[in-house]
């Protein structure tokens, strides 16, 4: 490359870095003969040569690329992160504690300057060695475990109660609710809120309506016809989250008498459909992930804080269907 533009491999290297004692014109040449070789800086390399992180590199481990949710979370992160020179890096983990890890490790080892994870692993103490020497780590969605780490959530436990109690304030007694992995804090946070609201109702026995693991679309479906074949069956729906609100839209196509329903997280279409929601916003969620992230990047050595984000109940419709044959309540 030096060759080919004509000039010293110093000053080759000096143009490629914009250090401003090289001439505009010799930069040019020199970085139209990199192009031409398909010549890039290795940037990690280049760090490393200085003995400090100083990569520009923030790195985002979330559970599904193709969920809303978390691309309008990164969405947020990234626009709070370009405007301090910083560039977002995605991975997705498919909600594999294993592959997490292995991400996870993979970006530090590239030198993150910082990790922002939705995480769905049980603990988090393999980070703390990096945390230690100053690599910050936000957790967004799901809080750490055995890491004092920031975390930016929502308010799964009150945003449950009102889906619950909307419903019962409805006049529903038989609800089914159709939940995640039970191994994921924001599914067992949610079910705790409804199992709440429904135990304050009277309503002990709630737990034959119950069906986890619906993780996907698919399953939901199959989880919310599986729901209307019992006797009796349940006369409204609690989905605790949009992906498995969609499989349960899937599932009520055409059903002449579909039961009413209130999801967690807002959905495409959600508006159109007339689905009634437990709404939050995840772009204030990347915000604030993006604000705890640079305030550590700038120094701050204060212990772990954690932001709770409100949720609260959006009615469009579907949460609003009465039992068959009940009268208007209130």
């Amino acid at each position: 490359m030096a060759a080919l533009s004509g000039v010293s491999v110093k000053t080759a290297s000096r143009a490629l870095s914009d250090e401003p004692r090289v001439a505009a014109e010799t930069r040019l040449r020199v970085r139209n003969a990199a192009d031409q070789l398909g010549y890039r800086l290795n940037g990690v390399a280049r760090e490393l040569r200085r003995g400090a992180n100083t990569s520009t590199l923030v790195g985002l481990l979330i559970g599904d690329l193709a969920n809303p949710f978390y691309s309008r979370l990164a969405s947020g992160l990234e626009r709070e992160l370009r405007t301090h020179g910083l560039h977002l890096v995605i991975a997705s983990t498919d909600e594999d504690p294993d592959w997490e890890r292995r991400l996870a490790d993979a970006l530090l080892e590239r030198r993150v300057r910082a990790l922002v994870i939705a995480s769905s692993a049980i603990e988090h103490g393999y980070l703390e060695a990096e945390h230690r020497h100053g690599i910050p780590f936000v957790f967004v969605d799901r809080p750490p475990v055995n890491l004092a780490a920031d975390a930016v959530l929502l308010n799964n436990h009150g945003g449950a109660r009102q889906a619950g109690a909307h419903l019962i304030a409805a006049g529903h007694r038989r609800i089914g609710v159709v939940g995640d992995l039970p191994g994921l804090s924001t599914h067992r946070d949610r079910l705790a809120g409804f199992a709440e609201v429904m135990e304050d109702a009277g309503l002990a026995d709630w737990a034959r309506y119950l069906v986890e693991s619906a993780h996907d679309v698919d399953a939901a479906e199959r989880a919310v016809h599986q729901l209307l074949s019992r006797i009796p069956a349940p006369t409204a729906l609690f989905t605790m989250n949009n992906r498995i609100t969609s499989g349960a839209l899937r599932a009520l196509r055409g059903h002449p008498a579909p039961p009413a329903l209130v999801g967690f997280d807002d959905l495409d279409l959600g508006e159109v459909l007339g689905v009634s929601v437990i709404v939050h916003d995840p772009e204030e969620m990347g915000r604030q992930a993006a604000q705890l992230l640079l305030a550590r990047i700038d120094g701050d050595r204060g212990p772990a804080r954690q932001v709770v984000l409100p949720t609260r109940l959006l009615a469009r419709g579907s949460g609003e269907r009465l039992p068959a044959g009940q009268p208007d309540v209130g």
